[in-house]
């Protein structure tokens, strides 16, 4: 117990959900738990949040579909010299994802896809 205990400290195991309980209150012990339910709620949100980012990046990368084609074609010519031979490929693809995956645009797809949001937080609860 207290070699688990110690890899926990060090940050070798990643901790469960159940908390490694140190006391013998039960006041304690239910309060924890309660904290670590409410850390598994708290993910579902989060879970859906990446979910949904994840949309947004693939819409982004249908946008900039010309550019990043453009790139990869460069890069299977050139091979190692990708990095000498292709950066005006490269900023293209940079610039149209930057314009596409701006924080402004984010905050704006997270409002317009609100419903989805909701909807993928409940559907991960069951």
């Amino acid at each position: 117990s207290s070699f688990i205990r110690a890899l926990h400290e060090t940050n070798l195991i990643i901790p469960t959900s159940t908390p490694i309980m140190s006391s013998s209150n039960p006041n304690e012990t239910a309060g924890a738990i309660k904290d670590a339910g409410r850390e598994s709620r708290l993910s579902f949100r989060k879970f859906a949040e990446h979910q949904l980012r994840n949309e947004f990046k693939q819409e982004a990368m249908k946008k900039c579909d010309i550019q990043l084609s453009a790139f990869a074609d460069c890069a299977k010519t050139e091979g190692l010299m990708v990095i000498f031979r292709c950066n005006e490929f490269k900023s293209a693809v940079d610039e149209c994802l930057a314009a596409y995956m701006s924080n402004e645009r984010w905050e704006l797809y997270k409002k317009e896809h609100a419903a989805d949001l909701e909807s993928k937080v409940i559907s991960s609860k069951n």
